[in-house]
């Protein structure tokens, strides 16, 4: 092992920070071409970040990382256990700050990574308040604060555009950045990374549909109907939000929750211990089984007869008897 503040050549410091972030990778098997498992990582994984990772190396700088993420709370509340971070949520941006301190193990400039919250992109067709947004984030940045999270800051639309006028922001976000929703709509149609997008994301809509019909007997197909819109309009926010981000953070490396081919431009990125690649712990919640942390959907810790653990006069996670939830969300010893 090298001890702290000892340079290491370039490319061996790069392709450590690179093998660093594979073990936390989080790969779209659907639109893999490779094996399985992720790269261990391959020549064309470390050629895809190398140049960007190297440019910091090289000006002695940290290596900064973009990751958006942390928008708000589901508002489907058989998934979450409220509508500020908990346990999950602090669990993740920990991880963040680790992920921080191993860089700077070997690499003493260390790394940062900067959380651009989307919540106020698409605040509005994912049936969140912007106050709620505004609240979750809040409480956010408290709670980096409080843990002394120092590698650990936050950028979202208002600081771009200098408002709080969210409407009036999403606005200017669509007019300068989205492309149509034609053109969105063929992409799903032809690319299957956007495909495998689309069909996470709707899948997410239509559960909270779902939840939010309650005793109306709308028909399952015009809720399925209506989410696939709404499942559109999300990711036309979010590209449009990730070009924000890439103009205001051109040498940064991109991280992502979403699970992402091998190879992409985006690397995405495993907060925490999950069966589902598409959860995360804004759309879920963190079961404590006395052997392991991991994020669930309330209704399957809730099957599971979990009970809920409250810190600080609010739900943190719940605590389970040692079962596990498989992929279909059954539960067994």
């Amino acid at each position: 092992m090298n001890a702290i503040g000892v340079s290491l050549p370039i490319s061996h410091t790069s392709r450590r920070i690179l093998e660093m972030l594979h073990r936390y990778q989080r790969v779209d098997e659907s639109v893999s071409t490779g094996p399985e498992e992720p790269c261990a990582p391959c020549v064309a994984c470390f050629e895809a970040r190398q140049a960007k990772i190297e440019n910091f190396i090289r000006q002695g700088e940290r290596i900064h990382f973009v990751i958006p993420a942390f928008p708000a709370k589901s508002p489907n509340q058989k998934k979450v256990l409220g509508v500020l971070p908990d346990l999950g949520e602090l669990l993740a941006l920990n991880f963040l700050q680790s992920m921080c301190d191993y860089v700077g193990y070997f690499y003493s400039p260390g790394a940062r990574v900067t959380i651009c919250s989307d919540g106020h992109v698409f605040s509005d067709v994912v049936g969140v308040t912007d106050s709620a947004v505004t609240a979750y984030r809040e409480s956010l940045m408290a709670r980096v604060k409080a843990a002394d999270l120092v590698s650990l800051d936050m950028f979202g639309l208002d600081d771009a555009f200098g408002s709080h006028d969210y409407p009036k922001l999403r606005e200017i976000l669509e007019r300068d950045y989205a492309v149509s929703l034609d053109e969105l709509k063929d992409d799903v149609r032809t690319d299957a990374t956007t495909r495998s997008l689309f069909n996470g994301i709707h899948r997410f809509m239509y559960e909270d549909a779902l939840a939010r019909q309650g005793t109306d007997t709308t028909s399952r197909t015009k809720l399925r109907n209506g989410s696939k819109e709404a499942a559109f309009q999300t990711i036309r926010r979010s590209n449009a939000w990730s070009r924000v981000v890439a103009e205001r953070f051109p040498e940064a490396i991109r991280l992502s929750i979403h699970p992402q081919p091998p190879h992409s431009e985006k690397f995405g990125l495993k907060l925490l211990p999950t069966r589902d690649g598409w959860l995360t712990p804004w759309h879920g919640v963190v079961v404590d089984d006395g052997r392991s942390r991991y994020l669930a959907k309330r209704w399957d810790a809730e099957k599971l007869g979990a009970s809920i653990v409250w810190r600080n006069g609010v739900p943190s996670h719940f605590v389970a008897p040692h079962l596990t939830i498989d992929s279909q969300g059954d539960s067994s010893t």
